[in-house]
Formats: C-alpha cells, structure tokens, sequence
C-alpha cells in the first residue's frame, strides 16, 4: 500500500505537470478544442491532465506535447518552451544522478535525461516500474517510432498486442516498433527500473499513431 507521503508527491507531481500543460496552452491562445484536434486527445482528457486529475501515460505525453508544438522534454521542465529551431552540432548535456527530475504516472515514473537539450533525435528517460499487473493500464501503449528499452534493475515483463509476454532481467534488452502496443510490468520483488529510448520519429509522426 502506497504511503501518504508518496500520495501527496504523487499528486504534487500531476499538479505541477497539469499546471505547465495549461501555462503553456494558454500563452499561445489554443483552446481546449484546438489542442484536442491537434494532437488526437479527447478534450476531456486534456482537461483533467491540466486539473492533475488524470496520470498520462508516455503516449498521451508525446501526443500532447505535439499538439502543443513543443518536446516532451519541456513539459517535464519547469519553464515550458516552443520547440526551438534545430542547433549546431556539439551539443552535449550531462544528466547526474540523484538531480533528475521525476514524474509519477501511475504504472511508470518517469525521469527525462538530458533535457537541458531540445530537438533531439530521441527521447531517453530512466523509468521505475511499479504495475504488476497489466490491469493497472487504462489503454495499450502504443506510438510512432522506435523504442529501445534496457532494464538496469529488477526484472521485467514486456505484454504486446502482438507477441506472448516476454521476460526481461537486468541487462537485457529488447528493441521494437513502438506502433505495437505495449506495456512493462515488474516481476521482481522490487519495482524494476529500465531505461527507454524511443527514436525522434515518435515526434514526427506522433499524429499519424494510433
């Protein structure tokens, strides 16, 4: 059972993403309505992600960051930003641990790495999975792109639409399209901790997704 402490932090977590999501909605004039058309959101869904009534998952993240014009990146930060123009070569960002910020969806938290940097190829985030069931997923997961994910610790189970479910300890890792729907659940006593890295098409071809 989930201690009241790490309820609240939940909960702070979803106030201070909604917050951002409605901040930076607003600061471009978008309508709830508007937002919904461009990124393939439910109007309902956006209104509770923005009153931290809703935990999103990585799909309705990346959805929603597209349809608000900016990287997933700048809504896991505190000041959210348009997506700047592409940069020079030579970029280079250093992530520390212990210095990640954290964002609590449910089944997953989440924590970016190297969001000092926007436009990148790909997104790499540091995920702690607490589901052990597959229950615990409100809709499939599933995106444009191409995902890679590395368990670091704990053991893991991969459940697809369209392979049997596949087990996963530290150190291994599993490479697929990210269009399949999927989910991780942890079979380790522990909550697992794996790190995911999804291809920049996710971005670009986040609308044409399922």
């Amino acid at each position: 059972m989930a201690s009241k402490n790490s309820e609240t932090s939940a909960h702070d977590h979803r106030t201070a993403f909604g917050d951002r999501v409605q901040q930076l909605r607003k600061s471009q004039n978008l309508t709830l309505l508007q937002v919904s058309q461009a990124s393939g959101l439910a109007v309902s869904t956006i209104s509770k992600i923005e009153n931290s009534h809703l935990s999103p998952t990585y799909d309705v993240m990346l959805k929603l960051s597209a349809g608000l014009g900016t990287e997933l990146v700048s809504l896991l930060e505190n000041s959210p930003t348009l997506a700047p123009k592409p940069a020079s070569s030579g970029r280079l960002a250093v992530s520390r641990a212990g210095e990640l910020s954290k964002f609590d969806a449910g089944p997953y938290t989440y924590e970016p790495i190297a969001t000092q940097l926007k436009n990148t190829l790909i997104d790499a985030t540091f995920v702690t999975v607490t589901a052990r069931d597959v229950t615990e997923f409100e809709d499939p997961i599933r995106h444009a792109g191409e995902e890679l994910v590395v368990v670091i610790s704990g053991a893991v189970e991969l459940h697809s639409d369209l392979y049997e479910p596949i087990r996963l300890n530290a150190g291994d890792s599993v490479y697929y399209d990210a269009g399949m729907a999927h989910a991780y659940i942890s079979v380790s006593k522990e909550d697992a901790r794996i790190l995911n890295i999804v291809s920049g098409a996710s971005m670009k071809g986040l609308l044409n997704a399922e």
